[in-house]
């Protein structure tokens, strides 16, 4: 046998003695796995399964009260699009009822005093209708601004009010249960610009001494 094929039977014999070692390794990798799976008692595996239960079961608790919430929600707020659509008869009832009231040739008329008592009916009637669906208006005038309730349009100067207040409603708002579903629209005091001149100096004249 030359020296090359001494070399090629050499080479032969080591790689089969690798493999056999991988084999091998192999082999007990998998006898460890078993033996693992093995050391698992049932009472551990029951506990497991228990685990697996409970999460279940609370998943599809919290899935439960998701959907009550949303078929309460649909059922409370439902109309929430149509009421707000609904305030403009409101709206247009009080723009009659201003309209009417400037004109000149109506006023201190018979005709003017039945016309706005009718429309004060009518105005009446579909308030109480609100009422009963838990749409209610915001009170507001001399109160004191609330972001949530009420949207500032413009500010008054008024020294007898603290500044802040509410002392005239452009546009009523409403609530619908607990919910904002129109917020008043407000005008609020403010302190005239001579008081304010005064304080600055006053506290200009402190700063000083």
């Amino acid at each position: 046998m030359d020296k090359e094929q001494e070399q090629k039977t050499e080479s032969d014999i080591n790689s089969s003695e690798n493999e056999a070692v991988v084999n091998e390794n192999e082999n007990q990798n998998d006898v460890k796995s078993e033996s693992e799976v093995k050391e698992i008692t049932p009472e551990e595996r029951i506990k497991e399964l228990e685990d697996k239960l409970i999460r279940t079961f609370a998943e599809m608790e919290n899935q439960r009260r998701r959907f009550e919430k949303e078929k309460e929600d649909a059922f409370e707020y439902g109309g929430f699009s149509f009421a707000k659509e609904a305030l403009n008869l409101i709206d247009n009832f009080e723009r009659s009822k201003q309209i009417l009231e400037n004109d000149e040739s109506l006023k201190n008329s018979e005709a003017l005093k039945k016309t706005l008592e009718h429309l004060e009916v009518i105005n009446k009637d579909l308030i109480s209708i609100f009422s009963k669906n838990n749409i209610n208006p915001i009170d507001c005038l001399n109160k004191k601004l609330d972001p949530n309730f009420h949207q500032t349009m413009m500010e008054i100067e008024d020294d007898e009010k603290e500044p802040g207040t509410i002392v005239q409603e452009i546009q009523k708002g409403f609530t619908i249960k607990n919910r904002l579903l129109r917020p008043s629209l407000v005008g609020v005091s403010k302190k005239s610009e001579n008081d304010e001149e005064k304080n600055q100096e006053n506290k200009e004249n402190l700063e000083n001494k």
